[in-house]
């Protein structure tokens, strides 16, 4: 279970406008779903990975592209594939990936996709979920696994960025 509070009260605040870390995001760019979050955002002093990411939970598709491409690191890598794969543009959502290469979230993430339903292999391929997601339809089965797999990325994703900003 994500605990928003954890993040300090300006994330949980934030986090708050739009399910706490729990709403499951869509697989297409479909806008920015909280106006007084990215209103927040702007005016906040978060920064780098989490900023990132933040804008990836509420789909602000143009900010998101921005820090993560801003921000060069692993973590910035992998916010910007995430942003490309939602574009959707799977070439280059795959550009990002191979950027981050084998990620300490992937046994965990690789778990869920088994839990849910997702077919993967012996070990996570970023690539294959792509390919996944590009093949979910919307409504179907298939699209309400690909987005569970997508939140729990997301949660992975921004625990390990909070974990790696405390070091």
């Amino acid at each position: 279970m994500f605990e928003a509070a954890k993040y300090g009260s300006e994330i949980a605040e934030i986090l708050a406008l739009g399910g706490d870390g729990e709403r499951a995001m869509p697989l297409v760019r479909a806008g920015c779903t909280s106006a007084e979050a990215r209103r927040r955002l702007k005016a906040s002093g978060i920064r780098g990975p989490l900023l990132a990411g933040l804008y990836v939970y509420f789909g602000c598709w143009e900010e998101a592209h921005e820090v993560a491409q801003e921000t060069e690191s692993v973590a910035g890598s992998y916010w910007h594939a995430m942003v490309h794969r939602q574009e959707p543009d799977g070439w280059n959502s795959g550009y990002w990936f191979g950027r981050v290469g084998r990620h300490a979230i992937f046994p965990a993430l690789r778990a869920k996709a088994l839990e849910v339903g997702v077919p993967v292999g012996k070990e996570w391929d970023a690539k294959a979920f792509i390919a996944y997601c590009e093949r979910a339809r919307e409504g179907s089965e298939e699209e309400r696994k690909a987005m569970a797999v997508q939140l729990a990325e997301w949660q992975l994703l921004f625990e390990w960025c909070r974990r790696e900003e405390e070091r």
